[in-house]
């Protein structure tokens, strides 16, 4: 065997192994999202009934406070840290959008 066929062959294999690599890494993390799904789904889903227990709660009452994007009241602050780190994560995406935009 020529050594640019070993080259070659060695060339493949390394690259057939990292693309192996990759592959095993990606399977395992969405086995692990996968994992982690039910549980986000029913976080978010007993979020969205809260809001909207709190809403209807607040139309009752006739309460005119706004509702901010998130559906949380401005006049009743949200305690819930995935409501909080859901609004800072919007806020710098916003916040990144006008800085690209800059000329």
């Amino acid at each position: 065997m020529g050594s640019s066929e070993a080259l070659i062959r060695a060339t493949v294999n390394r690259i057939s192994a990292r693309l192996g690599h990759g592959f095993a890494d990606a399977a395992a993390e969405l086995a692990v999202l996968a994992q982690d799904a039910p549980q986000r789904l029913r976080q978010e889903w007993d979020l969205f009934q809260d809001e909207v227990r709190a809403e209807a709660e607040r139309i009752e009452r006739g309460d005119q406070a706004t509702v901010s994007t998130d559906g949380a009241s401005a006049s009743e602050p949200s305690d819930n840290p995935q409501a909080v780190i859901d609004r800072l994560r919007a806020t710098v995406a916003d916040l990144s959008q006008a800085i690209e935009a800059r000329p």
